[in-house]
């Protein structure tokens, strides 16, 4: 009885050991290989920025090969431990549909996500409005959302289902903008002075180009303004530049000129009863 208890302790410290040393290694494994695959996701974008890939694809194809080989890392460190890997995977696959079916939205946002960057919608660095309204400079385009630097420097992350089902607004993609501007003059109030004072303050604008030139219309008939409207041309990084600039200076400069402004008012009229 003696021997057999020194035999199954003996066992039972051998066992210890071996498990101790393979749960080390599997632990070694995973550290080596989480740090490899982020080596050669951070080479793989290397080599793409390089290769001239632009920035919005290259995040998105380093995140998917960190992923990947860590995917590969982890069963590499399970099977270590003696699990048959191909019943894991199986496993896994099976895991992997049930949790895609609760998650069927957040898999949207993953094909919406595939999409744009197929068909290329914006870019890294573009002004859009998306999402039903978000507007900011496209920051990244990542897996499941894209993300916007508002103008009041807020992060904005956008699910890439919402924009794919809303209207894409694209503001610089094309490299030059037109501003769209409208000011409202009185009845009284001369269309040639205001027409002049609208272009006299495009001419001295920085950011305007002379091609195309700008020019100023009459847009329509208010209820109490004549209203004008003007689409001056700029390059696209300084679109807001060029819109503060003429809201603030197309109203001076009516100033100077006596051309006023229009703004609603009511009218109270008071009548004794004997």
């Amino acid at each position: 009885m003696e021997i057999l208890e020194q035999y199954l302790g003996a066992n039972y410290q051998a066992t210890l050991v071996d498990w101790a040393t393979t749960l080390v290694s599997a632990l070694a494994v995973l550290i080596i290989g989480f740090w490899i695959a982020n080596r050669l996701a951070a080479f793989v974008g290397k080599r793409l920025k390089k290769s001239g890939m632009d920035d919005t694809i290259r995040p998105f194809i380093m995140s998917l090969v960190s992923t990947g080989l860590k995917i590969l890392v982890v069963l590499a460190a399970i099977g270590m431990f003696g699990v048959e890997t191909a019943s894991f995977i199986a496993i896994l696959g099976a895991m992997a549909f049930a949790v895609g079916m609760a998650l069927q939205g957040t898999l949207g946002h993953f094909a919406s996500g595939v999409m744009l960057l197929f068909f290329r919608p914006y870019k890294v660095g573009d002004l859009v409005t998306i999402g039903g309204g978000e507007t900011g400079t496209v920051e990244e385009l990542a897996i499941f959302n894209t993300v916007l630097a508002t103008l009041d420097n807020k992060r904005v992350m956008v699910p890439n289902g919402v924009v794919t089902s809303n209207i894409i607004t694209n503001i610089s993609g094309q490299g030059v903008i037109g501003v769209e501007l409208t000011y409202g003059i009185g009845y009284n109030d001369s269309i040639d002075a205001a027409r002049e004072a609208i272009l006299a303050v495009g001419k001295a604008c920085p950011w305007i180009l002379d091609d195309p030139a700008q020019g100023v219309v009459v847009a329509s008939h208010g209820d109490s303004s004549v209203n004008l409207a003007t689409r001056p041309f700029c390059k696209s990084e300084h679109y807001w530049d060029t819109f503060f600039y003429m809201q603030e200076n197309v109203k001076k400069e009516f100033d100077k000129r006596g051309i006023s402004i229009p703004f609603p008012q009511t009218d109270v009229h008071l009548h004794k009863v004997a």
